[in-house]
C-alpha cells in the first residue's frame, strides 16, 4: 500500500477501498504475483475437464484472459526492468478490481513461467457498462420478422443449400433498445446468466480493459491493455473459444458454437452450403458477420458474371478459325512475305510477320465482338451488385440491430490518452480536452499527406524501372531468339521476343509489388497512428484510404501502362520516340497489346491468390504445428481451455482489414480490365468459393477468438467500390477503343474494304493486315535508329510497321493518312457513346432500386413504434402506480390532520 500510495498507482477512492477491505482483498492481489504454484489438488480435480469456461468455483464465467510471464522464473532477467513491469501490472490489476472486475490467477500446466489471469465481469458491472456503451438488449420477443432470401423465387432450391436448422437452430428474435439500469424491469430478463451472451460480455470487458490506467507520468495517464501487450508486460489478452473445434464439449452448459461453425461452415464438406450468418454474427460479432455476408453476396453475384464471361470466351474460341486477319498473319504468302521493321536500334533485326501467328490466334479469342458485349454487361453488373448489396445490407442492419449504431461509437483509448489541451466547446460552452490544437492538426495532416505522396512516387519509380527493363531486355531477346518458323521447334513457334519480355516483366513486377506491399503496410499503420483518429471507425477508414490508394497504384499501374501507354507514342522507324533520351519506346504486336494485358492480369491475379493463401493459411498452420510439436504429446487432454487458446495464433486488429483489401483489389481486376480477360470473373468465383471456407477454417481452428465488435456496414470499402465501378466504365471503353483492334477492324470493314477507299465489291475483312501496316523505306533510316539489315531474311529496300501513315514517295510521306483520322474519330465516338449509354443505365438502375426495400423500411418503422410504445406504456404504468401511492399517502395525511379538528 505504501508503494501504491507513493507511485500514485491508484485513485484515492481505490486506495481507500483497499485500506478498508484489508485482508479481504490483499491476499487476492498478492496471489496474482505469487511465486507459488497455483495447481492445487482442488484445482486439478475441478479442471479435469479441459474445456471448462469458469473460475475454480465453477460459478463465475471467464470473460477474458490475460497472460504474462513471471519475471522471477526467467533464466535471464533484468531486475530493474522486471520490477517496473511488475509494478505496472500490479497497478493495472488493482484498478481492474476497483472497476468491479474479478480476477483469478492460474499457472500454466506445461510452462510454470506463464501465468493466466482470468477475468470475470459481475452482473452489476455488466449492467453499468451496457448503459455506458448503449448496448441494445432484448425488450420482448419479436414475432414480426420474416426472414427472406435475396433470391426469394428460388427458395425451393436454396433450401437444399441451406444449413440444417435442426443442427443450427434459428435464434429467437426480440425487440431491442439501448439498456438503461433504471428501466431494468422493462427488459426481457429470464435468466441473468444468459441475458448477456458471451460475445457481449467479452465486448464489455474489453471496453474496460482498454480504459483502465496503469501509470501516471507528468499528468499524462497511460492506460489500456493494448499498450501493455505491445510493451511486453502482458504476452496476450483474448476471449476464450467455447470448446474444441473437432468435438463437442463435455460441459452441458457449453453452447458448442465453435464446433457447429467448424462442422457446418468451415469443413470442406460444407463448401456447397450457405453460410450460417446468424451464428457467425453471434459468435464473432457483427463486424466479422458483415464481412462474410458481403463476401458471400459478392460470390453469388460473380456466378452470373462468370457464366456470361465464359460464354463470351467460348464465342471467341469457337470463332477463332473464322478470324480473317489472323489467317492473313499466318498465311505463308501474306504474313510470311511481309518484312517488319526492327523494333529497337542497332541490334534488332528485321523479322517476318508470321512469327506472331500463335499470338494472333490467341488474340482472336479475347479480341472479338463478345468482348464488347461483355464489357457493357459488366458495366451494368457492377451497378446491380452494389445496389442489391445495399438492400441486403439494410436487411442485415435490421436483423442484427445495428440501424442506429453510430450512437454507440466511443473514442479510442489512444486518442483519450493524448487529450491534454483544454478548449471551450463552441456548442456547450464547456471545457473539453483535445489531443492537439488546430495548428498541430494541420501539421500532422500535412506530414501524413507528404509521406503517402512520397510512397506513391516510389511506386511510380518502380514502374518506370520495369519499363526500362522491358526496353533493355527486349533488345536482348530480339537479338538472341530465332525469328523464323520451321514448323518443328515449338520454342520458335511460341516464344517471340514480345512474349518473353512480357512474361519476365510481369513476374518481376509481381515480385516488386509484393515487396512494396510488405513495407508499406507497416508505414501506413505508422502514418495513421501519428494522425491519431478519434474513433476506431475513423482509424480504420483513414487506414483504408491510405492502403487502397497505395495498392491501387501498386497493383494497377503496370496494367494501365500496358493498356493505355505502351505502343501509343512510338513515332515511326525513321523518327522513333525515346524514353529518357536513351531507350526507344516499346511497340505492340501487330494485333495490339491486348494479349499482353491479359498475360499481365493472369500472372498478377493468380500469383496474388497463391501468395495470400500461403501467407494467411499455410503460415499460421505451420506455426501452430511447430507449437504442438514442442508441447508434450497428449497434453491437450489435461491443458485447460485458456492455455489451448493461448497457443493459437493472434489475428490482430487489422486482420479483417487485409481480408477486405484482398477482395477489393480482386474486385478492381474483375471490373477495371475485364474487357481484356473475360475469364477474370470465373477465376474470382473459384477463388472466392475457396476463400470463404479457408477464412472460416482459419478463424475457427488456427486463430484465437476475436473480440466481438459491432459494425453497421462495410465502412469505407463501399464508396471505394462505387468509385471503382465508375472508373471501370471508362477503362473498359478505352481498352476496347485504344488497346484492342476492334475499332480499326470495324472502320476497315464498313469504310475501307469497299470503294472509294477499298477495292472489294462487298464488305469484307480481307486485306485488313496489309491495310493497317504502313511502308517504310530502309534507306530513310537514321544512323541511330537503323537496325541490322544483314540477316537470314536477305537484302530488302522496304519494311512494314504498325501505323496508319502515307508511304514513301507520297507528297505527305510518313504523315498520318485518312484511315488514321477515321479510326481516331470512331474511337472517340465509341468511348462517348459507350460511356453515356452505360452511365445512363447505371443511373436508372440506381434510381429504380432503393437502398432500403419497402418491406425492410416498414419493419424498421414498425419495430421503432412498438419499442417506443412498450417503453412509454411501462413508463406510464410506473408513473400511474407512483401517483396512486402518493395520492393515498396525501389522503391519509389529510385525514390524519382533519379528523382531530372535526372531532
Amino acid at each position: 500500500l505504501k508503494k501504491i500510495r507513493k507511485k500514485k498507482l491508484l485513485p484515492t477512492k481505490g486506495l481507500h477501498m483497499l485500506e478498508n477491505l484489508g485482508q479481504t482483498i490483499i491476499p487476492d492481489l498478492g496471489s496474482l504475483e505469487s511465486q507459488h504454484d497455483f495447481r492445487t489438488p482442488e484445482f486439478e480435480e475441478f479442471n479435469g475437464k479441459s474445456d471448462s469456461l469458469f473460475f475454480n468455483d465453477g460459478q463465475r464465467r471467464i470473460d477474458f484472459v490475460l497472460v504474462y510471464e513471471d519475471e522471477s522464473r526467467k533464466e535471464t532477467s533484468k531486475k530493474g526492468t522486471n520490477e517496473k513491469q511488475r509494478r505496472k501490472r500490479q497497478a493495472y490489476e488493482s484498478n481492474l478490481i476497483c472497476h468491479g472486475l474479478q480476477l483469478e490467477a492460474t499457472r500454466s500446466v506445461l510452462d510454470d513461467k506463464l501465468v493466466f489471469v482470468k477475468v470475470h465481469a459481475p452482473w452489476e458491472v455488466l449492467c453499468t457498462y451496457a448503459e455506458i456503451m448503449h448496448i441494445k438488449l432484448p425488450l420482448k420477443p419479436n414475432d414480426l420478422k420474416n426472414r427472406s432470401s435475396a433470391f426469394g423465387t428460388l427458395n425451393w432450391f436454396t433450401k437444399v443449400l441451406s444449413v440444417d436448422e435442426s443442427i443450427i437452430k434459428p435464434e429467437q428474435e426480440f425487440f431491442t433498445a439501448p439498456f438503461e439500469k433504471n428501466r431494468m424491469n422493462d427488459f426481457y430478463i429470464v435468466d441473468r446468466d444468459a441475458f448477456f451472451n458471451p460475445a457481449t460480455r467479452s465486448r464489455i470487458v474489453y471496453f474496460i480493459l482498454s480504459r483502465v490506467k496503469y501509470q501516471l507520468i507528468n499528468n499524462v495517464s497511460k492506460f489500456g491493455i493494448n499498450r501493455l501487450v505491445n510493451s511486453g508486460i502482458y504476452k496476450a489478452a483474448f476471449p476464450l473459444h467455447d470448446c474444441k473445434f473437432r468435438r463437442q464439449s463435455e460441459d452441458p452448459s457449453c453452447p458448442n458454437e465453435r464446433y457447429l461453425l467448424y462442422r457446418e461452415w468451415a469443413h470442406p464438406r460444407s463448401i456447397y452450403k450457405k453460410q450460417p450468418l446468424d451464428l457467425i454474427r453471434k459468435y464473432y460479432g457483427e463486424k466479422i458477420g458483415i464481412y462474410f455476408a458481403w463476401l458471400g453476396y459478392y460470390t453469388q453475384m460473380l456466378l452470373l458474371a462468370a457464366v456470361v464471361g465464359v460464354a463470351c470466351f467460348l464465342y471467341g474460341y469457337l470463332n477463332q478459325d473464322n478470324c480473317t486477319w489472323s489467317k492473313e498473319v499466318c498465311h505463308p504468302d501474306i504474313g510470311g512475305k511481309i518484312i517488319m521493321c526492327p523494333q529497337c536500334d542497332r541490334l534488332c533485326p528485321f523479322w517476318k510477320l508470321n512469327i506472331t501467328c500463335e499470338s494472333s490466334k490467341k488474340l482472336c479469342i479475347f479480341d472479338s465482338f463478345g468482348t464488347l458485349v461483355f464489357a457493357v454487361f459488366m458495366g451494368v453488373w457492377v451497378t446491380l451488385f452494389l445496389e442489391f448489396w445495399k438492400r441486403r445490407q439494410a436487411e442485415l442492419e435490421y436483423e442484427w440491430d445495428t440501424v442506429e449504431l453510430q450512437q454507440e461509437e466511443q473514442a479510442r483509448p489512444e486518442y483519450e490518452a493524448r487529450c491534454t489541451h483544454v478548449v471551450i466547446n463552441e456548442i456547450t460552452q464547456e471545457e473539453e480536452r483535445i489531443p492537439f490544437t488546430a495548428w498541430g492538426k494541420c501539421i500532422r495532416i500535412t506530414l501524413c499527406a507528404s509521406a503517402v505522396f512520397f510512397w506513391i512516387l516510389l511506386i511510380i519509380a518502380s514502374v518506370i524501372g520495369i519499363i526500362v527493363y522491358r526496353l533493355s531486355v527486349f533488345i536482348v531477346f530480339s537479338a538472341k531468339l530465332p525469328k523464323n518458323i520451321n514448323g518443328t521447334d515449338p520454342i520458335q513457334k511460341y516464344l517471340t521476343p514480345q512474349t518473353a519480355t512480357s512474361i519476365t516483366a510481369s513476374i518481376i513486377s509481381f515480385i516488386i509489388i509484393m515487396i512494396l506491399n510488405t513495407i508499406y503496410e507497416k508505414v501506413a499503420i505508422m502514418i495513421t497512428n501519428f494522425e491519431l483518429p478519434r474513433t476506431q471507425t475513423d482509424y480504420e477508414n483513414s487506414l483504408t484510404m491510405k492502403m487502397f490508394l497505395f495498392q491501387f497504384v501498386n497493383y494497377y499501374s503496370s496494367c494501365f501502362y500496358i493498356a493505355f501507354f505502351k505502343g501509343k507514342f512510338v513515332g515511326y522507324p525513321g523518327d522513333p520516340v525515346y524514353w529518357l533520351g536513351k531507350y526507344r519506346n516499346e511497340e505492340c504486336d501487330p494485333g495490339g497489346c491486348l494479349l499482353e494485358l491479359t498475360t499481365q492480369l493472369t500472372i498478377i491475379m493468380g500469383g496474388k491468390a497463391i501468395w495470400n493463401n500461403i501467407q494467411e493459411v499455410l503460415l499460421p498452420w505451420i506455426m501452430n504445428l511447430i507449437g504442438r510439436f514442442h508441447r508434450v504429446s497428449g497434453s491437450e487432454k489435461i491443458t485447460p481451455r485458456w492455455e489451448q487458446d493461448y497457443h493459437l495464433q493472434p489475428m490482430g486488429k487489422l486482420g479483417l482489414f487485409y481480408e477486405y483489401l484482398e477482395m477489393i483489389i480482386q474486385f478492381g481486376f474483375v471490373t477495371l480490365f475485364v474487357a481484356s480477360f473475360p475469364l477474370a470473373p470465373l477465376l474470382a468465383l473459384v477463388n472466392n468459393i475457396l476463400e470463404i471456407r479457408v477464412d472460416a477454417w482459419k478463424l475457427t481452428t488456427q486463430f484465437r477468438r476475436l473480440v466481438p465488435e459491432k459494425a453497421q456496414d462495410i465502412g469505407a470499402w463501399q464508396p471505394i467500390m462505387q468509385g471503382i465501378a465508375i472508373l471501370a466504365v471508362v477503362t473498359n471503353a478505352m481498352i476496347i477503343a485504344f488497346t484492342s483492334d476492334m475499332i480499326p477492324r470495324l472502320v476497315y470493314y464498313w469504310s475501307f474494304s469497299v470503294p472509294p477507299y477499298g477495292d472489294h465489291t462487298s464488305y469484307t475483312m480481307e486485306g485488313y493486315i496489309n491495310n493497317t501496316l504502313s511502308i517504310f523505306k530502309v534507306a530513310d533510316f537514321k544512323n541511330k535508329s537503323k537496325g541490322n539489315p544483314y540477316s537470314e531474311l536477305g537484302n530488302h529496300t522496304t519494311c512494314r510497321y504498325r501505323d496508319f501513315r502515307y508511304p514513301p514517295g507520297h507528297p505527305q510521306e510518313y504523315k498520318h493518312n485518312i484511315y488514321y483520322w477515321h479510326v481516331i474519330a470512331a474511337k472517340l465516338a465509341f468511348i462517348i457513346v459507350m460511356e453515356h449509354v452505360i452511365y445512363s443505365v447505371k443511373f436508372f438502375i440506381s434510381y429504380a432500386i432503393p437502398d432500403v426495400s419497402k418491406r425492410t423500411k416498414s419493419k424498421i418503422q414498425r419495430e421503432k413504434y412498438l419499442t417506443q410504445k412498450l417503453l412509454h406504456e411501462n413508463h406510464l404504468k410506473d408513473m400511474t402506480k407512483n401517483m396512486g401511492v402518493i395520492a393515498e399517502r396525501m389522503i391519509e395525511a389529510v385525514d390524519n390532520n382533519l379528523r382531530p379538528k372535526l372531532e
